[in-house]
């Protein structure tokens, strides 16, 4: 199975400091995937002012008693929970990624028919908007209706 992250609405390059002094002002934002328990390992980093985004991700499925199990080299799995990381970070000049928050796209609240579905017909995908409701980039745990999980044939 894959699943393919589509990711729309980014907050922009930049980050403004805030109110408080508490979280300093930010520059060239970039967005990526984080590979399981691998913090510096990100694939396809995008900027955080591009229209959109999408990561595709190669994972396993099995069946459990509880259900459609996923695994895969981008999916964590911290105290049963599954989920995968989308790493907030700054680019500097050299190229070098900088990570300052993170975004947990929650597995486990997906409905059960929606991933077995997916599992059979070969990907799940998920939609969301990446700028919260203060204007700069979405994080924390993200579950719906933040996110939304549907399940797609494979072409």
């Amino acid at each position: 199975m894959r699943i393919r992250i589509d990711a729309v609405d980014l907050p922009g390059l930049t980050r403004p400091a805030s109110a408080g002094g508490e979280v300093p002002a930010d520059g060239n934002l970039h967005v990526a995937v984080q590979r399981r328990d691998r913090p510096a390992e990100l694939l396809e980093p995008q900027p955080g002012d591009a229209p959109s985004a999408t990561w595709t991700l190669e994972c396993t499925t099995s069946t459990s008693p509880t259900g459609t199990e996923v695994k895969g080299p981008y999916v964590q799995d911290r105290l049963g929970r599954r989920f995968i990381y989308l790493s907030w970070g700054t680019v500097d000049d050299s190229g070098t990624f900088t990570m300052f928050r993170r975004a947990k796209l929650m597995l486990d609240v997906i409905p059960d028919d929606v991933l077995a579905a997916a599992a059979r017909d070969g990907l799940l995908v998920g939609r969301l908007g990446l700028t919260d409701a203060q204007g700069g980039p979405r994080c924390g745990r993200v579950e719906p209706p933040h996110i939304s999980w549907t399940a797609a044939r494979v072409d």
